[in-house]
């Protein structure tokens, strides 16, 4: 078993993501991180999906995405190749004798106090997937009071997009004339 992302365009209408997630649920796959936001195109969603499985019922999986009407494009982006980032927020213990040490591994990090209290701060870090775990090993020591993480997003490298000769391209509306 191995992670794969999928970065998915589907129509942005109701429903497609339960039909989605639905999918790789009624083939016992359980998604590690599923992230879904709009795209360059108002009327299309970019879902990411990363999933822990064999390439071959991987395989299997996106034969069946793309048989739903509603799928526009899946490719499977190589970690090589594609940027990959995560938001977390960290509410973390910070007493008056805590707090300089907590903050230097926030600068170590480079990342964002966002709220502070005076008994903890609450703080913002972006990243890939071991930067994230690697920042919480360093302050757990303090006390986590409360994690919440988004799913992974990601992005080929590169100039070429997963839209590229699959959209037509949106017409860009004309400026007012002067007058």
């Amino acid at each position: 078993m191995s992670k794969h992302t999928l970065s998915v365009l589907v129509e942005n209408k109701p429903g497609v993501l339960a039909r989605v997630a639905g999918l790789f649920s009624r083939r016992g796959f359980n998604i590690d991180s599923l992230a879904v936001g709009p795209t360059e195109h108002p009327e299309v969603s970019r879902m990411t999906i990363v999933v822990d499985v064999a390439s071959s019922p991987l395989e299997q999986v996106t034969k069946q995405l793309n048989k739903l009407v509603e799928v526009i494009k899946i490719v499977e982006l190589d970690p090589t190749q594609s940027v990959n980032r995560e938001l977390m927020l960290v509410k973390v213990k910070a007493t008056a004798s805590t707090r300089g040490q907590v903050l230097e591994v926030v600068q170590l990090f480079r990342a964002k106090v966002v709220d502070v209290a005076t008994d903890a701060i609450t703080i913002q870090i972006v990243g890939n997937t071991d930067k994230l775990a690697d920042f919480l090993t360093m302050v757990e020591p303090y006390g986590v009071r409360e994690l919440v993480q988004s799913g992974m997003v990601a992005i080929g490298r590169g100039s070429r997009s997963i839209s590229e000769r699959t959209l037509k391209p949106v017409p860009v509306p004309a400026a007012p004339a002067a007058g």
